[in-house]
């Protein structure tokens, strides 16, 4: 029966493939492959009655309470538009130096990532906001949407990223079915706090390779990235003012998970109220707006639930087909180990990147190759960094990578998607070096775990 198990896999990749809504191709396959297996009698229907119960702990899981709240965060500072000021001050200090405007740039991207955690409103306000300046001052295309879209996806690492709410409640089950799978019990397990401490330090060495990467080019190719001269004069009131709401943001939320304060839902609450107060005292946020920030929220957290939704189902399914079993026996009879198994699944996430978005390839791929890999001996917060910093580079990889679709949608007609791509191209191996890096030097990102621990 595991065969078919197989089959129900490449199914659910060929109809998402095709461009079917992801929550109801998880669901709808699991409820055909469940009809057939209660069919052909390979499971009874007591497995199937589990799926309420399933159901029911997704909706009642307090750490997805985050997903709402840090979307909430995300969309409110968006509209208060605390991204335009920063960037325009950050431009009048760094701009007048060869590449200084992209290094602005990339700063500017670190700090909303901090804030905010949404990719997609990243990389359409800098897109906006400092893509047309960039070509009339005579930047390279490729380089500017390139670091444009890659200071975009920082938002996709560093804390308080939605991915890594998602992974963290992801891997904390598969540590558990882990747990018990080798006859142990312990009370220990990860946590999405884990992994946002984890993910710190790359975080930021990401931001110093992007930045390096600049000045480098900057260095090389001064006519790429030129000194712009005409920019007003700096503003240390303004630069001052515009930092202020980020880094509030940040030492309140990762500050409180880091010190064992607040967990990080008490944190997103914290971060979504913190939002709202500062958009309300620059003016920013009306009562109408207020209510267009709730909507907004509502429908992206209500586009992830039901995709965990039909991702519970799936995997219930797959499982019942034994599944679980068949990948496991598959990553542990791999020459090299946990080394040879850690590597095939890097490879097949980065691969299935191409033409997958994050979302599918958490709650599809992840459930079924993280247990495995766990009783292989890996550590989780480590497992769960590599995963994020392998997903990040989906958000730049043609032809689905969805920061190049939204950068495409506010370019000029004059950029074309081939200069966006190969834009891109040198920022995916800036990424895949920092995966190589935490790869094989793992205290990267378990070293401030552990030190806080």
């Amino acid at each position: 029966m595991s065969a078919v198990a197989i089959v129900m896999f490449f199914v659910v990749c060929g109809l998402l493939m095709l461009g079917y809504p992801v929550a109801f191709t998880l669901a709808g396959v699991a409820l055909l492959f469940g009809l057939l297996g209660l069919g052909v009698g390979a499971f009874g229907v007591p497995e199937l009655l589990d799926l309420p119960s399933r159901l029911f702990g997704v909706m009642n899981n307090e750490t997805l309470m985050a997903v709402p709240l840090f979307v909430l965060m995300g969309v409110v500072l968006e509209r208060a538009r605390i991204a335009e000021d920063l960037l325009e001050s950050m431009a009048s200090a760094l701009g007048r130096l060869h590449g200084g405007m992209l290094v602005a740039v990339v700063l500017v991207g670190g700090l909303m990532a901090a804030s905010t955690g949404i990719v997609g409103a990243t990389v359409v306000t800098l897109g906006l906001l400092s893509l047309p300046t960039l070509l009339k001052r005579g930047f390279d295309p490729s380089l500017a949407t390139g670091t444009i879209a890659a200071s975009g996806t920082l938002g996709q690492i560093i804390p308080p990223s939605i991915i890594l709410v998602l992974l963290g409640d992801v891997l904390s089950s598969a540590y558990q079915q882990a747990q018990l799978a080798q006859g142990l019990f312990s009370t220990q397990s990860v946590s999405v706090g884990d992994l946002f401490i984890g993910a710190v330090v790359p975080g930021l060495l990401l931001v110093m390779l992007y930045v390096g990467y600049v000045i480098a080019v900057a260095w090389r190719r001064p006519e790429a990235a030129p000194p712009v001269t005409d920019l007003p004069p700096l503003s240390w009131r303004r630069l001052l003012i515009g930092l202020s709401a980020p880094l509030l943001l940040i030492l309140a939320v990762l500050g409180s998970i880091i010190g064992g304060v607040a967990t990080p839902t008490e944190a997103a609450a914290v971060g979504g109220m913190g939002a709202i107060l500062m958009a309300a005292a620059r003016g920013g946020l009306t009562w109408a707006g207020l209510r267009d920030c709730g909507e907004r929220t509502a429908g992206i957290s209500a586009m992830v639930f039901m995709i965990l939704i039909g991702a519970s189902m799936f995997s219930m399914v797959f499982n019942a087909y034994g599944g679980d079993a068949l990948v496991h026996d598959l990553l542990t009879a791999l020459p090299g180990g946990a080394f040879g198994a850690m590597l095939v699944v890097m490879l097949l996430m980065f691969v299935l990147g191409f033409i997958l978005d994050f979302i599918e390839i958490t709650f599809v791929i992840v459930p079924i190759v993280a247990p495995p890999l766990l009783m292989l001996g890996l550590d989780p917060v480590w497992l769960g960094v590599m995963i994020a910093l392998n997903l990040q580079t989906s958000f730049l990889t043609p032809p689905f990578g969805f920061a190049l679709f939204y950068l495409r949608g506010v370019s000029p007609p004059e950029v074309t998607t081939a200069a966006i791509y190969r834009g891109a191209m040198p920022f995916i191996a800036l990424q895949l070096l920092l995966l190589g890096l935490v790869a094989a030097f793992p205290w990267l990102a378990t070293g401030l775990a552990a030190a806080v621990r």
